[in-house]
């Protein structure tokens, strides 16, 4: 399903990014292998040649914005275009955050947040002028839903939702679609946290089919994949209908009274843009007069 396509995966030197890249190399597509060691990407590169598919290694760290842009170069010199990009390199300085520093914070978001930020602004021009491109955003359930000794991760994680939900809007009519995946693998990133046997069900081969939903010529835009032991799901940041309480001098108090009323999911929405926050808090004012 992706002859013909060329796909850059970061952090691909092992774990998830090397089964992105197995998997996406499986289905006809050409892979640049980043990682951030030659021996590594160089490694991983040769087995998708071993296999019968054709990539590329090409070290870089993605916080080194000309490291990136010379990377993205190499690609579009040995292909002449770049269809799917897959955000995938991180690491993990899990403390709770009484323990965590600033520098173990920063270092995160800069790896996880500002290397997607960096790697997809460099296939951004590239994917525009062509009028077609794939955006894959890694994000977690350690972002999404909180997890206890992740709060640098988490916050990256999350983030990176709200990279995707911009990016998607401004990339839809030059054909750029933008979409996150929330892996649940066994990698070295996980290494003591599962059971032998919750491990060998993670595997991250059985996180790896969900690329093909996201990145072919049908792929949707705005989703948030979660994928895990070969299930699927999608999330969604949603909004509730909430309640109008005005503005009198006991605002305050209605919001607390009526705080039920508030959170009530019946009735909720998956905006289609940020500003439908702001519209239907108008439209509940202008009822009232």
């Amino acid at each position: 399903m992706l002859d013909g396509k060329t796909a850059i995966v970061t952090g691909a030197g092992g774990g998830l990014g090397r089964a992105h890249a197995l998997y996406l190399a499986s289905k006809g597509a050409k892979i640049l292998v980043n990682d951030v060691t030659v021996d590594a990407a160089e490694r991983i590169a040769q087995e998708v040649r071993d296999s019968g598919g054709t990539a590329l290694a090409y070290a870089a760290s993605v916080t080194d914005d000309a490291a990136i842009e010379a990377m993205v170069s190499a690609a579009l010199q040995a292909w002449g275009h770049i269809d799917i990009l897959v955000n995938n390199a991180g690491i993990l300085r899990d403390k709770s955050f009484a323990k965590m520093t600033i520098a173990d914070f920063r270092t995160v978001v800069d790896v996880h947040l500002m290397g997607a930020a960096i790697c997809s602004k460099a296939v951004w021009e590239p994917m525009r002028q062509r009028g077609f491109g794939r955006i894959v955003m890694t994000t977690s359930s350690s972002g999404l839903y909180g997890n206890f000794g992740q709060a640098n991760y988490g916050a990256a994680k999350m983030a990176l939702v709200g990279l995707m939900q911009t990016l998607a809007i401004e990339g839809e009519k030059y054909g750029i679609r933008v979409n996150c995946l929330a892996p649940t693998a066994a990698t070295g990133m996980t290494e003591g946290v599962l059971d032998a046997a919750s491990l060998k069900m993670l595997a991250p081969e059985r996180v790896s089919p969900a690329l093909l939903a996201l990145v072919g010529d049908d792929a949707p835009t705005r989703s948030i994949l979660c994928a895990g032991a070969g299930h699927f799901a999608a999330a969604n940041i949603t909004l509730t209908h909430g309640a109008y309480v005005g503005i009198a001098a006991d605002a305050g108090e209605q919001v607390v009274a009526r705080w039920d009323e508030i959170k009530d999911r019946d009735q909720e929405i998956v905006p289609t843009y940020g500003f439908v926050q702001a519209e239907r808090e108008v439209e509940a004012a202008k009822a009232v007069g």
